[in-house]
């Protein structure tokens, strides 16, 4: 018999109030800052109001638990959509502070004009934020929240405000509270899901009812899961998961946690965070859900989100029923999993591996996924004792180019970790990258597949990033430079220029789309540059070579002939280019496509030599 998937229903804004305060159900949001704007909250009361639809509600159970004595527990209802709305009301009308986007806790108040209430004007403002003018008004009630408390006297409110506003009569000013108190009793439709929906089924529910689209990630139901829980300490890892993704991007966060959450700071979870707020590094700063796939693929052999949510739930997978046990467990070995994620030395040290390799900046990374399965590695491989400590950083960087130049994880990266988390439990890691390497990184690789790719014209390609990481772990000197490094201009945030200039190409007739491939950057000085200017290279290339004899400095900065041929070498620029002009620029984009190759492929080959002579 088919699971209905879910019952639709309404619920009353003051009885959702309520089942949020009891407990009854979870809004996990709460602890996260409160991303609607102000003028969002003044909308949806306005909507309310005036009786207008808010849209739906989705609230999922979590499946009822067996517990050690063989009883059973009911599960947890979580609004996993519906959040913000939610929040609105509860600081707008509970009067409950929120966390806002400074993670500050602060009341988003809004002001009511009982005078507007009755204007035919559709337009009218009847609503509004509420600012010092509202607070100084006798016209305004600066805060509704003060109509909706438990012990609001509404005979003796109406009576006092009828005596500072003279010209609105008790009868109609009773017939405006009462109409603006019956917002709790507006009903907002709601979707309960079944308890025995696979996650899957419930994003694709999420996704299809949500008006907006949006997607909702394996994470969000994660991190909705443990800041819901309250017996196992989720709701404080939860914070710690959240608090050091904030951390990675505004290390001076931490003093505001110090300041505002002392609870928090208290916690061996900040002890363990609190030495990103000397951090400046941004090649890798981790969002939620990087901290969580990393905790939980280095912990389980299994690598999807999805199978977390349903652990965390007690699922046993042999027998389909939930058990607390399996949640304890679990709990406790994503605790330790997210420790090991955010332990200074662990991810230093893995940082060290990755900028090594040549990715030394944010420029250079263009997918989370690869390092955060590079990440895995790295924790997998240090707890594991596979390899001795010196081969750990090689094969991580062996694993991460070629998931980078393969785009291994850029399609389908759930299905793809689980493979890979598999195949190294069932064979090593060691032997797992030999096996794709030789499945993957082939002659017909290097000298079609790598050449083919970089006829792209962006410089976020994630061929042309690996190439320019060759160039900064080989320390190479920028083109036509006898002393400014590749790296330089990069962490300098200097500016990537083309070979064959752009102004000669397009005035030549040249394409965007052709004068604009990969093969055509290079990193240059702007002096070089200038000195560069719209020449063809046969002439500027021409200058450099002649100032070599005469000293006299023309185009770059190198005067010694075996320099500049070796520094043509290293920026994989072709030697025919001292007779190039607008003739052969697409001879001189094969040629320089597989120089690049090639550089990359001795870039991978030499950690493998280096292993192999350690060894």
């Amino acid at each position: 018999m088919e699971v209905e998937k879910y019952t639709p229903s309404s619920i009353t804004v003051s009885a959702i109030l309520g089942n949020i305060a009891s407990g009854d159900i979870a809004i996990p949001e709460i602890q996260r800052p409160f991303v609607w704007k102000k003028k969002q909250v003044r909308d949806l009361l306005d909507s309310l109001y005036k009786g207008y639809p808010t849209g739906y509600l989705i609230i999922w159970k979590n499946p009822n638990i067996r517990l050690k004595d063989g009883t059973m527990s009911s599960g947890k209802k979580i609004l996993i959509d519906g959040q913000q709305r939610v929040t609105a009301l509860m600081t707008a009308i509970a009067g409950i502070p929120v966390i806002n986007s400074d993670y500050k806790k602060e009341r988003v108040k809004i002001a009511f004009d009982p005078f507007q209430a009755f204007s035919d004007d559709e337009d009218a403002e009847i609503f509004e934020v509420q600012d010092q003018s509202h607070l100084k008004s006798k016209r305004w009630i600066a805060d509704i929240a003060d109509v909706f408390k438990n012990d609001f006297d509404q005979v003796e409110f109406t009576l006092h405000y009828c005596d500072e506003n003279p010209e609105m009569s008790t009868r109609q000013m009773g017939a405006i509270l009462t109409k603006l108190r019956a917002i709790g009793n507006r009903s907002i439709g709601v979707i309960d899901l079944s308890d025995q929906l696979d996650i899957d089924i419930v994003t694709d529910i999420f996704i299809r009812i949500n008006s907006k689209g949006t997607s909702l990630s394996q994470g969000d139901f994660v991190m909705s899961k443990i800041a819901a829980d309250e017996e196992y300490g989720g709701n404080m890892l939860r914070k710690a998961i959240d608090y050091f993704s904030h951390l990675c991007v505004e290390p001076a966060f931490c003093q505001q946690i110090v300041n505002d959450d002392t609870e928090f700071a208290a916690t061996d979870y900040f002890r363990k965070i609190e030495w990103l707020k000397n951090e400046t590094d941004d090649v890798y700063d981790m969002e939620c859900d990087d901290v969580l796939r990393v905790a939980f693929m280095h912990k389980y052999p299994r690598a999807k989100l999805a199978d977390l949510v349903s652990l965390l739930s007690g699922r046993d997978f042999e027998t389909q029923e939930y058990k607390q046990e399996i949640t304890a467990d679990t709990y406790q070995k994503i605790i330790d999993g997210v420790l090991d994620v955010v332990n200074e030395y662990n991810f230093k040290n893995f940082m060290v591996a990755i900028k090594s390799a040549g990715f030394v900046s944010s420029k250079l990374v263009n997918s989370k996924m690869a390092l955060d399965f590079a990440y895995t590695l790295y924790l997998i491989l240090t707890q594991s004792k596979e390899i001795s400590t010196g081969e750990v950083k090689r094969i991580v960087q062996r694993w991460y180019v070629l998931s980078v130049l393969t785009g291994r994880y850029s399609s389908s990266p759930e299905t793809s970790f689980s493979r890979d988390i598999r195949l190294i439990h069932e064979n090593g890691v060691v032997k797992t990258l030999e096996n794709i390497e030789s499945a993957t990184l082939s002659d017909t690789f290097w000298n079609i597949a790598v050449p083919q790719d970089l006829e792209q014209t962006s410089v976020n390609n994630p061929t042309y990033l690996v190439y320019l990481a060759a160039q900064v772990a080989m320390k190479d000197v920028s083109l036509l430079s006898n002393n400014i490094l590749v790296r330089d201009l990069i962490e300098m945030a200097g500016d990537i220029h083309h070979i064959f200039p752009k102004e000669y190409l397009k005035a030549k007739h040249f394409e965007k789309s052709s004068y604009n491939q990969d093969a055509n950057y290079a990193f240059l000085d702007t002096q070089v540059n200038k000195s560069i200017g719209k020449k063809a290279p046969k002439e500027y290339f021409t200058e450099a070579l002649t100032q070599c004899d005469t000293k006299i400095i023309t185009c770059g900065s190198i005067t010694d002939k075996e320099l500049l041929m070796h520094n043509l070498e290293v920026n994989s620029v072709p030697e025919d280019v001292f007779h190039m002009d607008d003739s052969n620029f697409q001879e001189f984009l094969q040629m320089r496509r597989v120089l690049m190759a090639k550089k990359m492929a001795l870039h991978q080959h030499l950690w493998v030599t280096e292993m192999m002579n350690e060894q």
